[in-house]
């Protein structure tokens, strides 16, 4: 097995595995219940991510000159959920960190059913049939349901039965998780270095407004809505922060294609300083208003 390969089969999964793991270990059934009883939060913060970010996607690559195999690579990362990345700036940002783990951890458990449907249409509607590459809608769900429905009930399962392990390794999983998902991110974008700067001239420009546009959608949402600032602080980075590494990974091990892995990658390192920006002001807006009071 070459080094190509054993990342792509061993180390990304491995990773993205943990990386949901570190998602379950914050998770209980009592979160569950939690969604049920403010279901009007979750709603919202839900459609805005299953629905409207991959139809926001959609609407702007079809008025958008871009490589097929790149846009299909959009449409993967828009089908993404939020990533573990969410729930910490939501904490730093003082949001409601309870709201964005379970966003986190239920819509990654749906996303198994529409990720692949998703992928599936954007195939056969960006790409010609000579060169769209075969997808089995049914592997790629299991595929997908090993990889991060399978570490949450884990990390679930710990929590439950071993809580004060889970609150003790929670935050150095958070820590590994986070740096996990720095070094897949660096290393998908250094593995197509030949072509990374024209494919950022292609997929940085559309990724960066879809990025921008559902955060000020999710933020115009929850005031429509009239959901509190800390709920409106999680689904606004909830929609923001995307599941990059599940991305790469749909992308390179499920489909095997490198570059439709490279949208994902340059949506992970743009969402970033637009992420810090919001949490910098909605932090000092929140202090201000504390002082005031």
């Amino acid at each position: 097995m070459d080094n190509g390969n054993a990342i792509t089969q061993i180390f990304l999964p491995l990773s993205l595995a943990f990386i949901m793991f570190s998602v379950g270990l914050e998770l209980a059934i009592e979160d569950f219940k939690r969604v049920a009883v403010q279901s009007k939060d979750f709603v919202v913060g839900a459609f805005s991510q299953l629905v409207l970010l991959p139809f926001v996607a959609f609407v702007l690559l079809s008025f958008w000159s871009i490589e097929p195999a790149l846009a299909v690579g959009v449409m993967i990362i828009a089908a993404c959920p939020g990533g573990v990345t969410s729930n910490l700036m939501t904490y730093l940002a003082r949001g409601d960190t309870a709201l964005s783990v379970s966003l986190t951890a239920i819509i990654s458990l749906l996303t198994v059913v529409t990720l692949p449907l998703i992928v599936s249409f954007s195939i056969t509607h960006f790409m010609d049939a000579a060169t769209a590459p075969t997808i089995s809608i049914g592997n790629t769900i299991i595929g997908v349901f090993s990889i991060t429905t399978v570490p949450v009930i884990i990390g679930m399962v710990v929590n439950r039965y071993a809580p004060a392990f889970a609150r003790k390794f929670e935050r150095i999983a958070r820590i590994i998780a986070s740096v996990l998902f720095v070094v897949i991110i660096i290393g998908a974008i250094a593995s197509e270095r030949a072509n990374v700067v024209d494919y950022f001239k292609q997929a940085g420009p559309v990724t960066l407004i879809l990025n921008l546009i559902m955060m000020a959608l999710a933020i115009s949402i929850t005031k429509i809505g009239r959901l509190g600032d800390r709920q409106k602080t999680a689904i606004t980075l909830e929609c923001g922060l995307q599941n990059g590494t599940l991305a790469i990974f749909v992308a390179v091990t499920l489909i095997g294609s490198k570059t439709m892995m490279v949208p994902g990658a340059i949506y992970s390192l743009l969402m970033f300083p637009t992420a810090i920006a919001y949490v910098f002001v909605v932090t000092r807006r929140r202090s201000a208003q504390e002082m005031a009071n």
